[in-house]
């Protein structure tokens, strides 16, 4: 019931009529950049990051909360009209949805996919309300060497499920540690890492960070392919609306790709990819008509994508409760969040609860927004898809260059996003993970800060690492965690040698 009176007080903040304001900004700008081809969530939130730099924190995280839920509806919209997926969540949607399109099917399967990320998106924020409150009861209890574990689990994890090699991602995540170490020594007041340049006092800002891996990296790698793969836009025929028969065959899969994604997403080693995969296997398992699957089954697009949103939905239970980013999009909600001076975990339901609130309410009002907006204004989103890449492209780099200065004017700054884009370049080139980079620079000085507080309090004695029952089990989870995917490797290995 408490959970209830405080989502009451939340959407009474959230009705305000500047946050409703927020909230449709938020909503278009994130379905009109993340309808863009190759652009998803994350890159779609890291791009408008530095617009909401002037902003007061409630309005742009009721803001960053529609841009979200928006760039993950537009995201469907590429994946089944021209077969390219914003994120690796959305390639399952594409296997079903372009083959509808190339069938004049576009509109059932644009629909079913707005239709179905509504549902999903309505009871994964229910699943946050009644969730979050007692994790943060939990997250209470923890001490710093509890929470010095609980980061370790999330370097790791999150390491281990971007990119297919848990080297590369380990890789990715020692660069972002190490741009966390630049600045002052909070403790010792002594510069790191900072060569002597004023400006790297204040350490890296992770806006500059996220907008030059994703926005400027992207623009580079798009243009270095630009040649290579050629995309054709399949035109949206026929009827948007969907049939009896198309509605009878949708709802039971957006109710179990929900019970897929939700809680999936709600872990802190969680991730879209899994639960779109196993609602995909379900449905397929569970059709009445099997032979459609691989020529445009509406099932193959209504579950892969409900679970896709309600996982979304999942990330931001670790993501509020215990500062946690265990996608690309909840690493740059958490940038949103610190460019603030706010910390998500329990402190913050404690200190802002009208804030913390007033954002899971916007939640709702958004996914609303996002499904009255969808359906009829399809016609619309499809049109930007024809933005020629070079001119798209083009934007992104001049949007990015225009934040980052409004953000924090600077030679230096301008350089160094050059310079990120540059590296977010070279590792989309070699196939490495930029995600743990931003989670790595967030969540490093915050690990630092916990394992010196531990410290302190034992008197320098490392054990108190592992005399909490948290911390042993978290470390333990961490370990096995780190351990595992090598040993899996190891395992088909001495398979394949004995065959």
């Amino acid at each position: 019931m408490e959970a209830l009176a405080s989502l009451i007080h939340g959407l009474t903040i959230a009705c305000q009529p500047m946050n409703l304001l927020y909230a449709l900004v938020g909503v278009l700008l994130g379905t009109a950049v993340g309808v863009l081809p190759g652009i998803g969530p994350a890159l779609t939130v890291a791009l408008l990051l530095p617009i909401t730099f002037k902003l007061d924190p409630a309005g742009s995280l009721i803001m960053f909360a529609g841009i979200y839920y928006g760039g993950m509806y537009g995201g469907s919209t590429t994946s089944i009209l021209i077969n390219t997926p914003g994120e690796s969540a959305s390639m399952v949607t594409a296997l079903e949805g372009n083959k509808m399109a190339k069938a004049g099917r576009a509109g059932p399967a644009l629909a079913t996919a707005a239709i179905g990320s509504f549902v999903a998106g309505t009871i994964a924020t229910l699943g946050i309300v009644f969730l979050a409150p007692w994790l943060v009861n939990v997250a209470v209890n923890f001490g710093p060497e509890d929470y010095f574990a609980l980061m370790c689990l999330a370097f790791v994890t999150v390491s281990a499920t971007f990119g297919d090699s848990p080297i590369r991602g380990l890789t990715s995540l020692l660069i972002g540690l190490t741009l966390g170490l630049v600045g002052i020594d909070k403790l010792t007041g002594q510069p790191r890492l900072s060569f002597g340049v004023p400006d790297l006092l204040d350490g890296v800002e992770v806006t500059t960070l996220a907008v030059g891996l994703f926005a400027v990296g992207e623009a580079l790698y798009v243009a270095s392919r630009r040649h290579l793969v050629e995309e054709k836009l399949e035109p949206v025929r026929g009827s948007l609306w969907m049939t009896a028969a198309d509605w009878s065959r949708s709802w039971k899969p957006w109710i179990r790709g929900t019970l897929f994604g939700f809680p999936i997403g709600a872990l802190p080693a969680g991730g879209a990819e899994i639960p779109t995969f196993l609602s995909y296997s379900t449905e397929r398992r569970l059709a009445k008509h099997p032979e459609e699957f691989g020529k445009g089954a509406i099932e193959g697009v209504a579950g892969p994508e409900a679970a896709n949103n309600a996982s979304a939905a999942g990330t931001l239970v670790p993501l509020l409760t215990l500062g946690l980013p265990t996608s690309a999009t909840a690493a740059m909600l958490l940038a949103g969040f610190q460019q603030y001076g706010l910390n998500p975990g329990p402190l913050l339901f404690a200190e802002k609860p009208d804030l913390v609130w007033g954002l899971i309410a916007s939640l709702f009002i958004a996914n609303g927004m996002l499904l009255v907006l969808n359906l009829p204004l399809v016609g619309l989103w499809v049109r930007l898809l024809a933005i020629p890449t070079p001119w798209l492209y083009a934007g992104i780099l001049v949007f990015a260059t225009m934040g980052t200065i409004a953000a924090k004017p600077s030679v230096v700054e301008l350089s160094m996003l050059a310079g990120f884009g540059v590296m977010g370049f070279i590792m989309r080139r070699f196939d490495y993970p930029v995600a743990p980079v931003v989670v790595g620079l967030i969540l490093g000085p915050v690990a630092e800060s916990q394992l010196r507080r531990a410290l302190q309090i034992s008197l320098g004695d490392p054990m108190v690492l592992l005399q909490s029952p948290m911390s042993a089990t978290l470390l333990g989870v961490a370990l096995l965690a780190l351990i595992a995917p090598f040993a899996l490797k190891g395992m088909n290995r001495f398979k394949a040698g004995e065959d």
